[in-house]
């Protein structure tokens, strides 16, 4: 087993489960305890929008939406299942609102709604492969497999990424547009390429680490034998040649 094997398994496993945390601070995003309480998507003021009830400004996050209390998520809805950004769907009215959100409801809420299944489904694989990253500091096969199921995870969470930068800055343009205070919730965006990004690394390490040491005694083998059974087969045919030659002269003499 080369010695680079478990170096490059742990660096990938650790790559891996930072991805995780970072993964686990987004969806848990909108509870009102540090440091879940400072991470949200998009916080926009309501000004002219009928709050029903809604604090101004607000934020949304994974699991609802927040108010804000001393820069920290607050006053939070009651926690639903994946809200979606879709001010029209949210508020209830299109009062205030941007056009943009009332022509193109359906696109606003499945836009985030995708999304936010993306963000599960990338965590799954990469929990996955975080179990089997232990294997990857010993053998080849189980490099290779965690390799798998985090290239998998990647690939889950480049969309579930895209999509969540793509409502969050077309929701900002739309609402700083129409004269709203908005922001951008930093911590969401960056903890959610960062998972990406760490998830890229382990899975480049993975490869790597079941690629090195990868023994040659096989193929050596093979090739010796190959010129050894050229060898055997010349040495065989000069013995013939030479009882050939025997009999021949044999015959003459």
């Amino acid at each position: 087993m080369s010695a680079a094997r478990p170096i490059l398994g742990l660096l990938a496993w650790i790559f891996l489960a930072g991805g995780i945390v970072f993964q686990f601070l987004v969806i848990l995003s909108g509870l009102e305890t540090d440091p879940e309480n400072q991470i949200y998507f998009l916080q926009t003021t309501l000004n002219g929008v009928p709050h029903n009830g809604f604090p101004s400004p607000i934020r949304w996050t994974y699991l609802r939406l927040c108010g804000v209390e001393n820069g920290l998520n607050g006053n939070c809805l009651p926690t639903v299942a994946d809200p979606p950004f879709s001010p029209v769907n949210n508020f209830g009215t299109t009062q205030g609102l941007p056009d943009t959100f009332s022509q193109h409801e359906n696109y606003w809420y499945y836009l985030s709604r995708i999304g936010w299944a993306f963000y599960l489904v990338a965590l799954f694989f990469a929990v996955v492969a975080v179990s089997l990253g232990l294997l990857a500091f010993c053998t080849r096969l189980g490099a290779y497999l965690s390799s798998s199921f985090t290239f998998l995870a990647v690939g889950m969470q480049a969309v579930a990424a895209s999509l969540m930068t793509a409502w969050v800055v077309q929701g900002h343009r739309a609402f700083a547009n129409s004269g709203q205070e908005v922001s951008y919730g930093v911590k969401a965006i960056a903890f959610t390429w960062s998972a990406f990004a760490a998830w890229s690394i382990a899975t480049i390490l993975f490869c790597v680490g079941g690629a090195v040491g990868k023994s040659n005694k096989y193929d050596d083998g093979k090739k010796g034998g190959l010129f050894a059974r050229k060898r055997s087969t010349r040495s065989r045919g000069s013995f013939r040649d030479a009882e050939s030659g025997r009999r021949v002269k044999d015959e003459y003499e």
